[in-house]
């Protein structure tokens, strides 16, 4: 009986170099300045772009140190550091000491920081509407439970040196 075992792995490899292509994709469209700059506009909030995707991580992660917004990020920490420095001089972040480390400095969200980013919330909201508005609840339901699974697997990966 012939083995259907390559055939498998090379529909599995087909399917896989389809899914990285379509998280470039993601990533590449996600990653442009004009989507933080359309959110900003349509959240009517008065911020620097550099600074908008911190506010928002330091809102979603905090509290977070510079260290590890920086790796979220992808960005030298740093700029980070200064652009968080920016962020609490603005008052949209706090710093303080972390309950962990005292010797680390972390970022959360001020009251006033949450007011933006919660402006920023509405707007997304509203740009993701009109991006599933023809896809039926089912597929909604379906892509937000698979890209779950997807980013939980993806950050179980052990770190190889490879």
């Amino acid at each position: 009986m012939p083995s259907t075992k390559n055939v498998q792995n090379t529909h599995i490899s087909d399917q896989l170099r389809q899914i990285h292509g379509a998280v470039l994709d993601i990533v590449g469209l996600m990653n442009r300045p004009q989507r933080d700059e359309l959110l900003i506009r349509a959240a009517g909030i008065p911020l620097d772009r550099a600074l908008f995707p911190l506010l928002v991580g330091i809102e979603r992660f905090g509290p977070i140190g510079v260290v590890e917004m920086a790796d979220r990020v992808g960005r030298d920490y740093t700029t980070v550091s200064r652009q968080v420095a920016k962020l609490e001089s603005l008052g949209l972040v706090l710093r303080q000491a972390s309950a962990a480390d005292r010797r680390v400095r972390e970022a959360v969200i001020s009251p006033k920081g949450k007011a933006m980013t919660d402006l920023v919330d509405a707007a997304r909201e509203k740009i993701g509407h009109a991006i599933f508005e023809t896809w039926e609840a089912r597929d909604v339901d379906e892509l937000v439970r698979l890209m779950r699974k997807f980013a939980d697997a993806l950050g179980n990966v052990p770190e190889t040196s490879s």
